[in-house]
């Protein structure tokens, strides 16, 4: 381990049993003893993308067949947290593009593509908002459409604890923003709406 990140697992952990005695555990009992290292553990795992800047993890093809056919990965489970209060939201994504130029990308960097936007604090609108524009920026297509579902734990858990209710947050562009009929069908045919 870098001393640097020995630093950081150092600030967590502290702060983590600050909040345990705050509340009026004792961090050394039994069953929290190890807690706030393993808390340190969680938010590296969860949090893996403020370490990483740049999404790399991908590979384009050439493939002049795919030229302006859509090209849909539904469905992608996703986790993160919410910047508000630093706790899950979770659902689905569903991403398309229209290919140009002769180019796609490997259709298995798609879920890595969502999974390196989940992993950081975020509110769904600009996660939904990073992962089309990262598919803007790597494949250059003539339009992409995203959709996130998620449920909110800040909502369920706490506050008015609307209980399993449901997300939405949309990004559309090139042909996706400018052809109401386009939209319409990719709409319909993911969620019947």
């Amino acid at each position: 381990m870098t001393p640097q990140n020995a630093n950081k697992q150092a600030k967590v952990e502290a702060a983590v049993r600050t909040i345990l005695e705050a509340f009026g555990e004792d961090p050394d009992r039994e069953g929290l003893q190890e807690t706030p290292a393993r808390v340190y553990r969680m938010f590296e795992e969860l949090l893996a993308t403020t370490t990483a800047p740049h999404f790399t993890d991908y590979k384009l093809f050439h493939s002049p067949l795919n030229q302006g056919q859509l090209v849909t990965v539904a469905d992608i489970p996703f986790y993160s947290l919410c910047e508000h209060h630093m706790l899950p939201f979770f659902g689905s994504v569903t991403v398309a593009y229209l290919p140009q130029h002769e180019e796609i990308i490997g259709l298995s960097k798609i879920p890595r593509l969502v999974n390196y936007a989940s992993h950081q604090l975020n509110v769904q609108e600009r996660l939904t908002n990073m992962i089309g524009q990262e598919m803007e920026k790597i494949v250059d297509p003539a339009g992409v459409a995203v959709i996130t579902k998620a449920r909110h734990m800040c909502m369920e858990m706490r506050g008015v604890k609307t209980h399993e209710s449901q997300t939405t947050a949309t990004y559309f562009s090139g042909q996706f923003q400018t052809d109401p009929d386009l939209r319409r069908d990719f709409l319909l045919q993911h969620y019947g709406h």
